[in-house]
């Protein structure tokens, strides 16, 4: 029987250390996801998600054991990933460590291609201003709702969707030429 959030959560709460071992195991890979549509390099990413957890880990007391755990986690993590882009740290280039693409007959001209498209788009949305690149990822690769967003944020609904709506524009613009 699968373990439930709160159920793992209330035993984090009460010390069990094997429980959060539990817990990280359970949500490292999403952390991790996360933290690279951010800062763009495996580095940077794993030392956002350790931070992510250290900082669960020391704030878990405050954790209400009846909201569910990937979101809070994932919260810190756009926190951890917001405060180390505002620091402006130089980003390593975006092609370091990528899987391959996932067409199951791909022909050399279509990898390379598609390669060429994902790479152009994810140079495009690494350099979205820190807001935007939140609101995109949670809303596109997180799926979050918009309320959701807003709460991981702490910001706002209506600031939110006008962000969601300027990085789209934003984005479109820098791609225009991809649709020609």
């Amino acid at each position: 029987m699968p373990v439930t959030d709160r159920d793992l959560a209330e035993r984090i709460q009460r010390g069990e250390q094997d429980a959060f071992a539990e817990l990280i195991q359970q949500h490292q890979q999403a952390v991790f996801n996360v933290a690279y549509r951010f800062l763009a390099n495996v580095h940077d990413s794993e030392d956002a998600a350790q931070e992510t957890f250290l900082r669960a880990w020391r704030f878990f007391d405050k954790f209400d054991a009846d909201r569910a755990l990937a979101p809070w986690l994932k919260r810190i993590c756009v926190n951890v990933c917001l405060n180390r882009l505002e620091t402006n740290r130089p980003l390593l280039p975006l092609d370091d460590d990528l899987p391959p693409p996932r067409d199951p007959n791909p022909g050399p001209e279509s990898v390379t291609i598609k390669r060429g498209l994902e790479s152009r788009i994810r140079v495009e949305l690494a350099s979205l201003p820190p807001r935007y690149r939140a609101v995109i990822e949670l809303r596109h690769f997180q799926e979050l709702s918009y309320e959701e967003i807003a709460a991981a944020l702490n910001r706002p609904l209506s600031n939110i969707k006008s962000d969601l709506f300027r990085a789209r524009k934003l984005l479109a613009d820098r791609l225009k030429d991809l649709c020609t």
